[in-house]
């Protein structure tokens, strides 16, 4: 399995795809890479030879920040705009969607599958004794 960036990427599957496993690499920039790298992006992972591997870690460092870096500097623009007190800041810190959507309903994927009804999160009534 080769390891790139600290990622052990799959095997079986085209090197154009397996190297979007990596935080901070996507379709356009894998393939990207892969034309200044001059490798087939039909080549599956696991029939790269070493040279291929070392210089496709070189590439991916040569061009952008990715996973530690890329991650921590997420977590300080985030941290920023909540110093600051922003709208989007505030927003983050309250877990609330952040670009605009509507939020009375359809955001259950950011704050989690939290029912504000009258009678979704009520305790069942004491049983007689």
């Amino acid at each position: 399995m080769p390891r790139i960036a600290g990622v052990t990427i799959p095997e079986n599957k085209r090197i154009a795809i397996a190297i979007t496993y990596i935080y901070g690499v996507g379709n356009s920039l894998s393939k990207k890479i892969l034309a200044d790298t001059k490798i087939d992006p039909n080549k599956l992972a696991k029939d790269l030879t070493a040279e291929e591997v070392n210089a496709l870690k070189d590439g991916i460092e040569k061009v952008t920040k990715i996973e530690g870096d890329l991650r921590r500097q997420v977590m300080i623009n985030i941290k920023r705009l909540k110093d600051i007190g922003a709208w989007r800041g505030t927003r983050h810190s309250k877990k609330l969607p952040t670009r605009g959507q509507r939020t009375k309903t359809n955001n259950r994927t950011v704050r989690g599958n939290v029912r504000k009804t009258m009678g979704s999160g009520r305790k069942p009534s004491a049983s007689p004794t």
